[in-house]
């Protein structure tokens, strides 16, 4: 049996790859163009809020006086802070630095794990005043919202921040895997795109929360 001339190449570099310069090039630009179909996939959600804004602007504004811009704004601490905390694991692990890289991916996912408590309680909340999407849309009747046609914009905010908590639960399966690769000690200056691959996706989903948090809390 012959190596095909890859005998001297390490273990984690690809057979069909020629050096890893080209292996860790290729990884990122799949990442990236993964990257710009995720971007195109939330702007129509973006675009979608933008025409029911335009379309009910007084039902919007009442809606979003029932979204707490606090807890709003605590889960974008969170995230911003989860972001320079995974960055800085895929740091350690081009330095070789395996136990930061374990301590930094643990923290980010503590502030993933943070963020969906909160969402979720912030979903509990709006159900609890029978803000529910569609044609269950039944307020109770203390409730700050009453405009029939809030059911619409409730509607998107569940699909939008749902979609972006899915993307934080796959952020942090990936992660879990990240975690388990680190602590066999496969990352090293040469071999982490995967671990970079894992730090843009969460980056992507930092972004998105940017622009959903104004969108939704802030902008009136």
């Amino acid at each position: 049996m012959t190596d095909h001339g890859h005998g001297s190449h390490p273990k984690y570099q690809a057979h069909h790859f020629k050096t890893m310069d080209q292996q860790t090039s290729a990884g990122k630009l799949g990442m990236w163009v993964f990257m710009a179909q995720e971007l195109l996939f939330f702007s129509g959600l973006f675009c979608a809020f933008g025409f029911v804004r335009y379309m009910y602007p007084e039902m919007v504004s009442q809606a979003q006086s029932s979204m707490d811009w606090r807890l709003g704004g605590i889960n974008s601490i969170i995230l911003l802070v989860s972001s320079l905390t995974m960055s800085l694991s895929v740091r350690s692990a081009r330095s070789n630095n395996r136990s930061g890289t374990i301590k930094f991916l643990i923290a980010t996912m503590i502030c993933g794990i943070a963020f969906l408590v909160i969402k979720a309680t912030e979903w509990g909340m709006h159900m609890h005043e029978g803000y529910f999407p569609g044609k269950y849309f039944n307020p109770v009747h203390h409730a700050e919202v009453q405009d029939p046609l809030a059911h619409i914009f409730f509607g998107l905010y569940y699909v939008m921040t749902g979609m972006h908590g899915l993307h934080i639960v796959v952020g942090l399966g990936l992660m879990t895997w990240m975690l388990v690769r680190a602590s066999r000690g496969e990352f090293n200056s040469e071999n982490y795109v995967s671990l970079e691959n894992t730090s843009l996706f969460w980056h992507l989903v930092d972004i998105v929360w940017i622009f959903l948090y104004p969108l939704l809390y802030l902008a009136k």
